[in-house]
């Protein structure tokens, strides 16, 4: 058992993403104590939970049980109160309150506060233990123990996340120089030369072709910069919530908007350790790829599945739309779709990218990455 702790707090220290580390704390705690379910929650300040995760429910229960909780029943008493729960049925506690109707039925239950000093950073509980007879003093012990390596997984990742921060505001402040040194005297100068063409038009007709000429050859070069600029910008909401969040996020986005169903899944330890090169391309290949689906293939259910290997990180998204000819990759329709702009992400980052589709029959795309 000392073993399997120490794995666990192994495992949550080596993810530097809030998020993660709350996944993998939820999902340790649950496996070492053999709870049907488990959940941590993070509060906010007003009533709610700004964090809330959990396993053993999967994503069609939560889409049916609804908002994430208030801090209200036993959640609330156990960050009032900041000592460990343990109840051989929660239901006949008076602190308990009610749960959504879809919610499932929690028998017996184990809480304990995450906490460092004084302040409580957020509850873990487990509830319905497996083998029979419910929650021991042994299992509160160890749970209390894995809470307290949590607090400083969970410290130390909110550290990270703030550094990462302000490096992201320096990254934006020398790529807002770069903008002004490297396009903005080029649009300048553009912009006068494309004046003297007009004044030259009437009168010398070759002397204003001559500035034509360079006017376009500037917007070229213009152009060529601004692009190597914007590939360099990192999308904001992988700092703030890591490559599987940031993909939850926008399949649950687009799920919402579009008739079209759009699920994620995610297989495998969170990728906490990708290059920022990787994360970026993995989550623009994703966004085209679910572009397409929802605008052009007219899909009415999208998949979005992450699977972590041992040296490969694997994105797919494949849907049931209308599909086209995959043997045509260099055709009106691939170009269409963005899959040589995709294929050219994949290539810089030394990863490999697939499609299959076939008319009536759906596309998937597969993009695999060093890991």
């Amino acid at each position: 058992m000392l073993h399997a702790v120490s794995s666990a707090v192994l495992a949550v220290t080596r993810h530097l993403s809030v998020r993660e580390v709350l996944q993998v704390i939820v999902r340790s705690a649950r496996r070492l104590l053999d709870a049907r379910y488990a959940a941590l929650g993070v509060p906010d300040d007003d009533g709610a939970f700004a964090e809330f995760v959990a396993e053993g429910i999967s994503d069609e229960q939560w889409k049916a049980i609804g908002p994430t909780p208030r801090q209200h029943g036993m959640l609330g008493a156990l960050l009032r109160e900041g000592r460990p729960v343990r109840l051989p049925d929660i239901r006949e506690d008076p602190r308990y309150g009610w749960w959504p109707k879809a919610h499932p039925v929690l028998t017996d239950f184990l809480g304990v506060p995450i906490t460092d000093g004084d302040t409580v950073l957020g509850i873990i509980f487990l509830s319905n233990k497996r083998t029979p007879g419910g929650f021991d003093e042994a299992d509160e012990d160890l749970l209390t123990l894995f809470a307290a390596h949590a607090a400083i997984a969970l410290t130390n990742a909110r550290l990270y996340e703030r550094g990462r921060e302000l490096t992201v505001i320096e990254e934006r402040t020398r790529m807002a120089r770069e903008l002004h040194d490297a396009v903005s005297q080029k649009l300048f100068s553009l912009r006068l030369t494309a004046r003297a063409a007009a004044a030259l038009a009437r009168t010398e007709p070759d002397r204003a072709a001559e500035a034509i000429e360079r006017v376009e050859r500037m917007a070229g070069e213009a152009l060529t910069e601004l692009r190597a600029v914007i590939v360099e910008l990192r999308p904001p909401e992988l700092d703030r919530y890591g490559l599987v969040e940031s993909l939850r996020e926008q399949a649950a986005l687009l799920d919402r908007l579009h008739p079209s169903t759009v699920v994620f899944a995610a297989e495998g330890e969170p990728p906490g350790d990708l290059p920022p090169e990787v994360e970026v391309a993995v989550l623009r290949v994703a966004q085209e790829a679910l572009h397409n689906a929802v605008r052009h293939a007219g899909a009415g259910r999208i998949g979005v599945r992450l699977t972590r290997a041992a040296t490969t990180l694997a994105l797919e998204v494949t849907d049931d739309g209308a599909g086209f000819d995959s043997d045509d990759m260099n055709g009106t329709a691939a170009r269409g779709l963005g899959l040589p702009s995709m294929g050219d992400r994949a290539q810089a980052v030394g990863g490999r990218l697939s499609v299959s589709s076939t008319p009536g029959r759906g596309t998937t795309v597969r993009l695999e990455v060093p890991a």
